[in-house]
């Protein structure tokens, strides 16, 4: 896999791309900051760019399946590049409606380009390397996010707000000059299946596959879990900043978070040795209930920076393992859709938990709504481990297709 040269300009233009993702994404919580009062309209703007993700979603799984994967990241990389422009607008006229133009633009090109490249991986690396490459990719991910949020702090200390924008179309543009040197052969050999018979449908194509691999459809329930945690995270980081009256404890609670997620990732090849796949996801979805918890005491600064790191860690040790189950179990010529399908079902969800989240804010406060979260998060938990037992699905990659891959 270290030979690979697709391995090394996917990781590297993460790493690049992700940094100007970063810095834009902060810059977006100080405008917000500085121009919303109220949480629940800054939900409501948050909003509005997941609302076109999810209106885009269905168009971007057929576009994926019956395309070439680097023609779509090269024109989804050219969107995200064309997007931070109407954010320059938005801070040089003070408008949040230009910043919507923005959240909409860049999260429909995401919505093309992030299920485009979770099948692109497939295709580069083999199947006994995708746990390691998943990890990898999410730790390069993970680097890029604390070392934005960092640099997006120094920066606007020192610079104006439009300055992270420009970082960002910087770093959009090195992440297209390093997907026009991907090489994927598409047509020939393994990768051809993907342009197989039945990739020309729309999601309903999906639904009697999912049923055919139930071990699919039940991670993918499964990963619903964390975006009550995830869906809410921005508007927490701002709320804990409030109530500890300390500007500083955005970007340490990304560095904790992040830096726990890289060790959890690097950690999990380890675990996945020794645990089933099963008592990882169950476990560690348990684990971000007690992180939510944890953030009852949000005034206490070590309390608060520890259920960050509690969260981190059990996302490092969760999505790649769940990743891996998608890539292997899932046929390939139904990636695409697949993966924009999953897609558009955590941006409802995210829908759902950024509006909720906001009006709880607004109406009970922080802590009385991690306690609700995390109750919520353990009922769940509960409910479909009892539901996998009682329809007796195996998370364990099947003899078959192990074999296969050897």
């Amino acid at each position: 896999m270290w030979r690979n040269r697709n391995v090394w300009i996917i990781l590297s233009g993460e790493m690049i791309a992700g940094l100007g993702l970063w810095t834009g994404i902060i810059g977006n919580l100080e405008f917000l900051q500085e121009k919303i009062p109220s949480d629940f309209v800054k939900a409501l703007i948050l909003s509005v760019g997941l609302l076109a993700g999810i209106v885009a979603g269905p168009l971007a799984g057929r576009v994926i399946d019956q395309s070439k994967k680097k023609t779509i990241l090269l024109y989804s990389g050219a969107g995200r590049m064309i997007s931070v422009v109407f954010m320059l607008i938005a801070i040089a006229t003070g408008s949040i409606w230009w910043m919507i133009v923005f959240m909409v633009t860049i999260q429909v090109s995401a919505t093309f380009y992030f299920p485009a490249l979770q099948s692109t991986i497939p295709l580069v690396v083999k199947d006994d390397d995708l746990l390691t490459m998943n990890g990898l990719h999410m730790n390069v991910a993970t680097i890029a996010r604390v070392a934005g949020t960092a640099l997006a702090g120094i920066m606007l200390v020192y610079w104006s707000l439009a300055s992270l924008y420009w970082i960002s179309m910087l770093a959009y543009g090195g992440l297209l000059i390093f997907t026009m040197m991907i090489r994927i052969d598409e047509e020939q050999g393994r990768e051809a299946k993907v342009k197989s018979v039945g990739s020309k449908g729309g999601f309903m194509e999906v639904f009697p596959v999912l049923k055919e691999y139930p071990a699919v459809g039940m991670t993918l329930i499964m990963t619903m879990v964390p975006l009550l945690f995830l869906g809410s995270f921005n508007l927490l980081v701002i709320n804990i900043s409030e109530i500890q009256d300390s500007a500083s404890i955005k970007g340490l609670i990304y560095s904790f978070e992040g830096i726990a997620f890289m060790i959890g990732a690097l950690v999990v090849k380890v675990i996945s040795k020794k645990w089933k796949t099963t008592t990882i996801l169950f476990f560690f979805a348990s684990m971000l209930a007690v992180a939510e918890f944890m953030l009852y005491f949000a005034q206490n600064t070590v309390i608060t920076l520890a259920a960050f790191a509690l969260l981190g860690f059990t996302l490092g040790c969760f999505f790649p393992t769940a990743m891996v189950i998608f890539q292997k179990q899932m046929p390939k010529e139904y990636h695409g859709r697949f993966f924009s399908f999953r897609n558009m079902l955590e941006r409802i969800m995210f829908q759902v938990v950024l509006l909720t989240a906001g009006a709880f804010l607004d109406i009970i406060g922080l802590q009385s709504m991690m306690i609700i979260f995390g109750m919520i998060s353990l009922s769940l938990t509960a409910l479909f481990f009892f539901q996998m037992k009682q329809r007796n699905i195996s998370l364990e990659q099947p003899i078959k297709a192990a074999a296969e891959s050897i």
